[in-house]
């Protein structure tokens, strides 16, 4: 069963996945990538001026002979021209006539709250974009939002993951209140930020009771926040591997509760992580070693035994 969608609080359809342009694609001819991504079953795309990512994205929707309407884009605005002209760069850039969402970059691209969320709220009705929200705002930015905003956020794009998720309760409770849609990013991090810390013994506990990976397991753990997630992997086999936590056993109420309270304990200390690193550095190192000597080896057998034929 693939990922749905959900009804965001202006009506519109939602896909609760999305392959993102940003983290270590940002800057790159990520054209490849994205193509990759929709072949396999994304049909959401996350970009943003920011990444400069929004011309490469625009040539795989071009390249995939997918009508528009098929296709979920998503673009931020964090440049200092005005948001409509920002917007209409983008669009220009993605060969579009609207996108489907469009967020808030961070709340300090705003210079004024109440007149900069008006520009937004004028462009989704003129149809440049049809949902409208905001990335990387807390709890008092929603708030201060709020107070003059005529059309709510439908999406606050946050970083979210287990070992933050103590300090995010209280804007998850707000969004939720609110009918804001919450999507995460970074959700990895106990796995490739912070590996070695208490979250990972409980994840892989989880991941080998129900037979999955613990990528699989941390991003089953965001769905049962009711968070959407913005993922990114230039491998195939991870793109699948992630599309299919969908059809996985749910995790237990215990099982989450515990992914809770190890977060809660914080991530691993700075030496544990380096120390970790150095020890993968040195497995790695090893192996290169190993692979460095055989070839040698076999370079050694080989002039012998040809210098053996000759002589013969």
């Amino acid at each position: 069963m693939p990922f749905g969608t959900v009804t965001l609080n202006d009506g519109n359809e939602f896909p609760i996945i999305a392959f993102g342009t940003g983290s270590t694609m940002k800057f790159k001819d990520v054209t490849d990538y994205v193509g990759q991504a929709i072949e396999n079953g994304f049909s959401h795309i996350d970009t943003a001026q920011h990444y400069q990512t929004e011309t490469y994205v625009g040539l795989a929707i071009k390249e995939s002979g997918l009508p528009r309407s098929s296709l979920y884009i998503t673009t931020k605005y964090s440049s200092g021209a005005s948001p409509r002209e920002a917007i209409q760069q983008s669009l220009n850039k993605m060969g579009l006539s609207y996108v489907d969402l469009y967020l808030v970059h961070f709340p300090e691209v705003l210079s004024d709250f109440e007149s900069g969320w008006q520009e937004f709220e004028k462009m989704k009705k003129d149809g440049l974009t049809r949902s409208i929200g905001v990335s990387n705002f807390t709890l008092e930015d929603l708030q201060k939002l709020s107070k003059t905003a005529v059309t709510k956020p439908a999406v606050n794009q946050i970083r979210f993951h287990p070992y933050n998720y103590a300090s995010h309760k209280a804007l998850l409770e707000y969004c939720s209140k609110q009918s804001i849609m919450v999507e995460a990013f970074g959700s990895l991090n106990s796995i490739t930020q912070n590996p070695g810390g208490p979250v990972d013994a409980v994840v892989n506990a989880a991941a080998k009771r129900i037979g999955a990976t613990p990528n699989q397991v941390i991003f089953s753990w965001v769905r049962s926040k009711g968070v959407a997630i913005v993922t990114t992997s230039r491998s195939k086999e991870r793109l699948q591997e992630y599309l299919a936590v969908e059809d996985l056993p749910p995790l237990t109420a215990e099982e989450i509760a515990a992914i809770d309270d190890a977060g809660a304990k914080g991530p691993p200390s700075q030496l544990v992580v380096a120390r970790l690193a150095m020890q993968h550095r040195f497995e790695r190192s090893s192996s290169l070693v190993m692979l460095l000597a055989i070839a040698i080896i076999f370079s050694f057998a080989t002039f012998f035994i040809a210098r053996a034929e000759a002589l013969d």
